[in-house]
């Protein structure tokens, strides 16, 4: 009996793993696959197949080039987003550079894959059991910045807890949206 359980659990752990393995890759192809890099999209758009997919915009009352030199100073993230607790870049922000930061319990591993200059600004993220592409469009509107944010969410835990992490993207996306907002209005 006590052999039976011990392959049990075995298949389990092996399978398990598998599972993370398969999903990983599947985030690594599709964002290796991407890079559209044509002058309204992103270098990686977000997944339309992906479990959870979460878009939102605001109209924030603040010029353009405040609103983005909030949201690309990534080393300020804690001090204007309630979730963010630590946010490190130890490099110029650009392209293919990378940052970690940590947001509602969790440490995120991220690189920037698109940046043009007030009107688009991309990363992909990675934490445990998930990986998320996070796409923010800017445009100008007189005085005021609309602002839109896409993101796409995959991986071993969204796909078995869907409603449970759509529910808390939407949320998230809106809370970063009103963070942003009330930072740029200061």
């Amino acid at each position: 009996m006590k052999k039976m359980i011990f392959y049990i659990l075995l298949l389990i752990v092996v399978l398990t793993t598998v599972f993370f393995i398969h999903e990983s890759n599947q985030f690594k192809n599709y964002t290796s696959s991407q890079n559209i890099n044509t002058p309204d999209e992103m270098n990686i758009p977000i997944n339309k197949d992906a479990p959870v997919i979460s878009q939102s915009e605001i109209i924030i009352d603040a010029p353009i080039e405040k609103v983005w030199q909030i949201l690309t100073n990534i080393n300020d993230w804690p001090a204007w987003q309630k979730e963010v607790t630590e946010s490190t870049l130890k490099e110029v922000v650009s392209e293919g550079v990378e940052f970690k930061w940590k947001a509602g319990g969790l440490s995120f591993t991220s690189q920037i894959h698109t940046m043009d200059s007030k009107k688009k600004f991309g990363w992909t993220g990675k934490t445990f059991g998930a990986s998320a592409i996070h796409n923010w469009f800017f445009s100008d509107d007189d005085d005021k910045t609309i602002v839109r944010v896409e993101e796409s969410l995959q991986g071993v835990f969204p796909r078995m807890f869907k409603g449970y992490f759509q529910k808390n993207l939407d949320n998230g996306v809106n809370q970063n949206l009103m963070d942003l907002k009330t930072a740029a209005e200061k």
